[in-house]
């Protein structure tokens, strides 16, 4: 199925630009992370001028939703990492990276697979929870239990109801909230 692809893409991606935040230091993350969105953006641009670039259109033309914008989700994806990276501090960027990555690719493999009650933007109970349990469990790894299951529950929230993209708004405002309460990391 093309979205459980999409979405495991997210998952591995999201978890691996998580653990180089955490394993690199700043100017270098920033650096690659900013190199990674420019070559990104050109890769779009070529796609939209109707070039064929090898593996990535494929790609693209796979799990894409055939939106306007080619590979839309991961240029959100990391203009808001590069953002939160630029912005905050390592302790708070890394469990906002891995709230996004987790809670939106099992929130939505779940409420595939198991979704029955849906709530809001064809969005299910059933997901939101799997997300939210299963973002918990992992934050656990990175901060406290009160600190992991507030941001879960802030991201499962944003994720089920935010009107923008929670590619976008997921990071930034966990990171937000991280620095303006800092007791929970």
């Amino acid at each position: 199925m093309q979205e459980l692809t999409r979405k495991l893409i997210h998952l591995v991606f999201g978890l691996g630009i998580a653990g180089m935040v955490l394993v690199l230091d700043h100017t270098t993350a920033t650096a690659i992370l900013a190199g990674g969105l420019f070559f990104g953006i050109i890769l779009i641009d070529l796609i939209l001028r109707g070039y064929t670039i090898p593996v990535f259109s494929a790609l693209v033309k796979y799990v894409d939703r055939c939106e306007p914008l080619p590979g839309k989700g991961a240029l959100y994806f990391a203009v808001s990492t590069l953002a939160c990276v630029i912005l905050f501090t390592k302790p708070v960027v890394l469990p906002a990276l891995i709230a996004l990555a987790v809670l939106d690719g099992v929130a939505t493999i779940a409420g595939i697979r198991f979704g029955r009650t849906r709530i809001y933007n064809g969005k299910s109970l059933e997901g939101t929870i799997a997300g939210i349990v299963v973002t918990f469990l992992v934050l656990l790894l990175v901060m406290p239990v009160q600190g992991a299951l507030v941001v879960a529950v802030i991201a499962g929230i944003i994720e089920m109801f935010s009107p923008v993209d929670d590619n976008l708004v997921i990071p930034v405002s966990v990171c937000i909230l991280l620095t303006t309460v800092p007791v929970l990391l």
